[in-house]
């Protein structure tokens, strides 16, 4: 029990520090003091100690989706264990019911967008629809990768040891990481798929969604986006700790490190795509997590490629 009390701490505070080393590393290659560490907590807590506004064209569907949006990426995150720790829950297939406890949250999300009456946030819940179909694929096929790799459907026992895999299978568990990362980036909304810092609702994805939510709704709609950064980062992670150093005091610092700086950088360095452009790059997203599919099946059949 120890264990899984363990597991689960280390996860509230990847989920905590991933906004921090954003924000540091944004700051740093700007060439500016940046904001606190913690200041995205602090900003969360001042919207916890305030009430909600609703509008009168609304109905309970507003209401709840917050809540269905924080209670499904909270369960879901309860299944994710850190390398060779125990997750609070697990069972036989669950990596499947973490896919569908996402897919929850960001249905529960959009019919909220829709129930407003908003054109711009209709506009917003359109676009998140379509992005979220197109890279259910890529999700499911690094999860199958994942599942093939080590021969179980849970992800407790999935990353219950470490494996000796050679040089190429290793390659392509690296692939697999990376493919979570940019998973990572479309599901948060982040550049250069969604920019969270625009004011433009013509521009916006995911923040146009959230126009309407205020005080307590919105910090739990901030502490979902943090839990699902952390579920996949973590997986990420493991991908990679399990044929380097399978141990979670270096899984839980690098799913920190390696997702924080990465997205910190992309950010800095690069502007966000076209709208036009997003669906080519998640479909180039989705034929990656298919190769990468396709190779780890035939180097575990022992077919030369």
């Amino acid at each position: 029990m120890l264990i899984k009390i363990l597991n689960t701490l280390l996860m509230i505070v990847v989920a905590l520090s991933i906004t921090g080393v954003i924000n540091r590393t944004r700051a740093l290659l700007a060439g500016r003091k940046g904001i606190p560490f913690l200041q995205h907590i602090y900003n969360v807590r001042l919207q916890l100690r305030k009430g909600a506004v609703y509008s009168n064209t609304t109905t309970i569907l507003f209401r709840i989706a917050p809540c269905v949006y924080l209670g499904a990426a909270l369960i879901a995150f309860l299944f994710i264990p850190v390398a060779d720790l125990e997750p609070l829950l697990s069972f036989h297939g669950d990596i499947i019911f973490v896919a569908y406890l996402l897919a929850l949250s960001r249905t529960a999300l959009i019919l909220a967008a829709l129930d407003t009456g908003s054109s711009f946030e209709g506009m917003g819940a359109a676009r998140e629809a379509l992005y979220g179909a197109l890279v259910e694929p890529a999700l499911m096929m690094a999860m199958a990768t994942l599942a093939l790799f080590c021969g179980y459907s849970s992800f407790a026992d999935i990353f219950a040891m470490a494996q000796e895999l050679d040089m190429n299978l290793t390659i392509v568990l690296v692939m697999v990481a990376y493919v979570f990362v940019i998973i990572m980036f479309i599901e948060s909304g982040r550049v250069p798929v969604d920019d969270p810092r625009t004011h433009l609702e013509l521009t916006m994805i995911h923040e146009v969604m959230c126009l309407d939510f205020s005080g307590i709704d919105m910090a739990m709609i901030h502490i979902a986006g943090w839990l699902k950064n952390a579920i996949f980062s973590i997986i990420a992670a493991n991908a990679i700790a399990v044929v380097f150093c399978f141990h979670w005091w270096f899984a839980a610092p690098l799913a920190i490190l390696v997702t924080g700086i990465s997205i910190g950088i992309v950010e800095s360095l690069r502007a966000r795509n076209k709208l036009s452009r997003n669906i080519t790059y998640i479909l180039t997203i989705v034929a990656m997590s298919a190769l990468v599919l396709l190779i780890g099946f035939l180097l575990i059949q022992n077919i030369e490629i």
